[in-house]
């Protein structure tokens, strides 16, 4: 996976992106979930699984600990509703 600029648009896609990254980071979940904030291994894997239930808060803790960040901007030639 490369690190730039990635679109997600379901929550998958943030459970793929979070293990495509720590991966390539050479992190495992354990250490992740200590760079977080103190998350368990579990509850990591269970996040990068099935991200539906992930916080704003733990998303952007899990971000920082990859050194990365949350953009939020408008869509592009998008002619489809956002799905919320």
């Amino acid at each position: 996976m490369a690190l730039g600029e990635q679109v997600i648009r379901a929550p998958a896609q943030v459970g793929v992106l979070l293990k495509g990254v720590r991966r390539q980071k050479g992190l495992s979940q354990q250490e992740l979930a200590l760079k977080a904030g103190g998350t368990s291994q579990n509850r990591l894997s269970q996040l990068e699984l099935k991200p539906g239930r992930l916080t704003v808060e733990r998303l952007l803790l899990i971000l920082a600990a990859l050194d990365l960040e949350l953009v939020v901007r408008p869509r592009e030639n998008s002619i489809e509703p956002a799905e919320w």
